[in-house]
């Protein structure tokens, strides 16, 4: 299996630490506000490579981490009246449904900042005692210039960051390039051998992450955006900290771009992931994302996403028969096709290409083929149950046809029935408008060998 290692800049034959055991740690959400389809893009291609990991027969410990101490998440509780914690409570709330509806698997850990405090502060004073950091007025700095590969990751030189850089008004740093592993805050602050403050962002991770995989774990991912200054900062603490090696592959996902530009909050050019499955379901915007590599950036447009609606309904409306759990699908070359195409960087695209192929084989009644696009369908986190349709939605629906026709109906088969005649009349103008009616209804009719079925749009 091979991964593009960020730091190296090169694709690289994958090996674990530890036999087959992977310790792999991904950057969560700051939880303030909805989740968008910029969050999307990164936890859905996180959860491929967690769930293709562990297809693969690797041990796999996952943690993601929730930042509940923010500036963001304070200035949110202020303008709201509420305390930090309401705040931070209530929209990890919101991810974490968001994350269950677009059938993201759970990290084996997610721990929270708040939880971690004592880890952050042992590291901070572990970098004071070997003159990697500083306190200043109650704000702890960390010495950039201390770490000679400071800039490695995000392949920035030294003297072009130092060219940029600026001290803040206020600020008691040594070096405009130092940033903050503890701010004074007596507001909302905790205790700490600096007084009264709070973590700086990059240290949480760092802490996070050797409390709960150790001083060196095999992969850490997240968004592109991450790589500059968080990611950086991250190793130079972390390395400074432990003495070794803090991470061996780097892996970052390519933004969501809207108009060419990032999706983002600041930008408030975002679409909310609630927003998005109200018309479109976890397939499809799980569809949208894996059309293209994951380290390229992804293009929004409606078009697209209609494009990968009708994908999904391929994969999903296949022809679906009694899983063989006998079958050894590792045997299969549909199998060794769709590892052949992962192991290459997760290339997910030509892994939908198999999938589609065996869709259009399991309506042709293909021995086997369902179950195989079943269970390679699964470890890309595609779901193959079919919507329900509760009693409320086909009343619903009955009485949306009753009124676009004019005629009561008082049951789903008395439609089914007029349908079936104005076929057999070639009266096209009736059986559109009940197809129409009942499409607006989120109600789809399927002609079978055995009879016309009712299912739902999704």
């Amino acid at each position: 299996m091979k991964l593009f290692n960020s730091y190296t800049n090169t694709v690289e034959e994958f090996k674990p630490i530890d036999g087959n055991k992977v310790k792999m740690y991904v950057c969560g959400p700051t939880v303030y506000d909805y989740a968008h389809l910029g969050h999307a893009r990164c936890y859905i291609t996180w959860d491929v490579l967690y769930r293709y990991l562990k297809f693969r027969g690797y041990d796999v410990t996952y943690c993601r981490n929730v930042t509940d101490v923010d500036d963001k998440i304070l200035k949110k509780a202020e303008k709201e009246g509420k305390s930090p914690t309401e705040v931070s409570q209530y929209w990890y709330k919101q991810f974490t449904n968001s994350m269950k509806s677009l059938n993201t698997l759970c990290p084996d850990i997610e721990p929270f900042a708040t939880k971690t405090l004592g880890e952050m502060i042992s590291i901070t004073k572990d970098l004071i005692a070997n003159g990697y950091a500083y306190e200043a007025g109650g704000d702890v700095y960390f010495r950039v210039k201390k770490f000679p590969q400071y800039g490695y990751l995000s392949k920035q030189p030294i003297d072009q960051l130092e060219s940029g850089a600026r001290i803040e008004v206020g600020d008691l740093k040594e070096d405009p390039l130092d940033f903050a592993l503890w701010k004074k805050d007596e507001k909302f602050g905790y205790n700490s051998p600096w007084g009264v403050g709070r973590p700086g962002w990059h240290i949480e991770c760092s802490a996070m992450s050797r409390k709960y995989l150790g001083k060196t774990i095999d992969i850490h991912a997240g968004g592109a955006d991450l790589i500059f200054p968080h990611h950086e900062n991250e190793i130079a603490q972390s390395e400074c900290a432990n003495g070794c090696k803090f991470v061996n592959y780097w892996l970052h996902n390519g933004f969501v771009t809207i108009n060419k530009e990032k999706m983002s909050k600041s930008l408030g050019n975002f679409l909310t992931i609630d927003d998005m499955l109200k018309n479109y379901d976890a397939n499809t915007l799980r569809l949208f994302i894996l059309t293209n590599h994951y380290r390229m950036p992804v293009e929004f447009s409606d078009e697209a996403l209609t494009s990968a609606q009708a994908g999904a309904k391929r994969l999903t409306n296949a022809k679906q028969t009694p899983i063989n759990e006998e079958l050894d699908i590792t045997t299969t070359d549909e199998y060794k096709a769709f590892v052949e195409a992962m192991d290459e960087d997760l290339n997910t695209s030509k892994a939908l290409a198999i999938l589609f192929d065996l869709a259009t084989r399991a309506n042709k009644d293909e021995k086997d083929a369902y179950t195989i696009l079943f269970k390679l369908g699964s470890a890309l986190g595609f779901t193959f149950e079919k919507a329900s349709l509760s009693d409320e939605d086909l009343t619903k629906a009955i009485s949306h046809v009753s009124e676009v026709l004019g005629q009561e109906f008082s049951s789903m088969e008395e439609i089914i029935e007029l349908r079936k005649q104005a076929r057999a009349e070639k009266n096209w103008d009736i059986a559109d408008k009940i197809r129409i009616a009942l499409d607006e209804s989120g109600v789809i009719l399927k002609d079978t060998k055995e009879g016309t079925t009712i299912e739902a749009k999704g």
